[in-house]
């Protein structure tokens, strides 16, 4: 099969031929119809994860995947061959991406039906940044008529938790560059959000606004010590960057790091909150397979929202 590969890290991933998996014993095989990057995905090519997780080389890349199932693993029910599914690749390694035109993945966490309703492309695209988006503002208990510094907006987790977050009623402060960032993040609802160039002089513009500090931060990009700072005393910082409690011990705040779970209730209500339009994946470009080398180079751009690929 034709996958996005990485023979060695660091490296610049390419195009070839792999085997094509076979399901183990309580897998499924799906044949990917769609798939899209995240930052593990750069990482991992840059040789950051290296210290964190088992490499499998050729190590196919990617995470989420959405397609139908081709074959079954020796022990699984509840999934017949045909299905549509979607999910994210949930494996104690890197190698197995979904970055190909075949994954194997485990029918028991982090793959779900796709709702009637949901193209397949938002589907594919939809799992780590949802799952991350949600995790998160679950983890600070974020509550209406609260004001919630989002830094990072523009990105794939940030444009699903701006949706997410105003959905629950909460004033949201989102960071992005002026011009088409900026014009991106306040399309994303019809909601009001307010916009901070994290170019210029953040803590001027968030304190011009919170005075007091912003109840919640969503760190998601910068220095996550600086927008600590910027919290009202008691404050609490949701980090999907690395950031714990200790970088911050001075401070009265609270952090969580975020290890985002992609269980089947989270993927089902993620999808079901597209189904109903209540929310929006916010694919802005999307590459065949055979162009993924040039999907990465818009990630590392920085185009905003979820960057796509096509199997």
């Amino acid at each position: 099969m034709r996958a996005v590969v990485l023979e060695s890290v660091p490296s610049a991933p390419a195009v070839t031929e792999v085997d094509t998996p076979r399901p183990e014993a309580g897998e499924l095989l799906v044949k990917v119809a769609a798939a899209s990057l995240n930052g593990i995905d750069i990482a991992t090519a840059a040789g950051y994860t290296q210290g964190f997780m088992e490499h499998r080389f050729p190590l196919v890349l990617g995470g989420d995947f959405a397609g139908t199932i081709e074959a079954l693993g020796e022990g699984v029910d509840g999934f017949a061959v045909g299905d549509a599914v979607f999910g994210v690749v949930r494996k104690p390694y890197l190698g197995a991406g979904s970055l190909a035109q075949y994954v194997t993945v485990p029918a028991g966490h982090g793959v779900a039906r796709i709702p009637a309703g949901v193209a397949t492309g938002d589907a594919g695209a939809l799992g780590v940044a949802g799952a991350t988006a949600l995790v998160s503002l679950d983890a600070v208990a974020l509550a209406e008529g609260q004001t919630l510094l989002i830094s990072g907006a523009a990105g794939g987790v940030g444009s699903l938790a701006v949706q997410l977050a105003t959905a629950r009623g909460a004033k949201v402060i989102a960071t992005a560059r002026p011009g088409a960032q900026t014009d991106f993040v306040t399309g994303l609802t019809d909601a009001a959000v307010t916009v901070v160039d994290f170019t210029g002089d953040l803590e001027g513009q968030v304190r011009a606004i919170a005075p007091d500090g912003v109840d919640v931060v969503l760190h998601l990009a910068g220095d996550g010590a600086q927008l600590a700072a910027l919290l009202r005393p008691g404050g609490q910082l949701a980090s999907c960057t690395g950031l714990t409690q200790n970088d911050v011990r001075e401070q009265d705040v609270t952090v969580h790091t975020i290890m985002a779970d992609t269980d089947a209730l989270i993927l089902t209500s993620l999808a079901e909150q597209v189904a109903s339009g209540a929310l929006r994946v916010p694919v802005t470009a999307t590459y065949p397979l055979e162009q993924a080398t040039e999907a990465f180079a818009a990630f590392s751009a920085s185009t905003p929202g979820k960057i796509a690929v096509s199997c």
